[in-house]
């Protein structure tokens, strides 16, 4: 029974291991990984510019708001 089950416990670690894709080696270009950094470095800024103004145009209405 006990031997049963940890042959189970060992085949299911194997068909793991071999499905698992982080197993495999492979190559990393880092041209394109910084490609990809600079790109989400650049939508980071975009939103925090669209969210900036966004506030800076709420506070400016609500200013003017004040003054009538």
């Amino acid at each position: 029974m006990c031997l049963d089950i940890s042959m189970r416990n060992e085949e299911e670690v194997s068909t793991t291991l071999s499905e698992n894709p982080l197993n495999h080696v492979s190559k990393v270009d880092l041209n394109n990984l910084m490609k990809k950094l600079k790109e989400e470095e650049k939508l980071t800024k975009r939103n925090n510019l669209v969210i900036s103004a966004a506030a800076l145009s709420a506070v400016a209405v609500f200013g003017i708001i004040m003054t009538l």
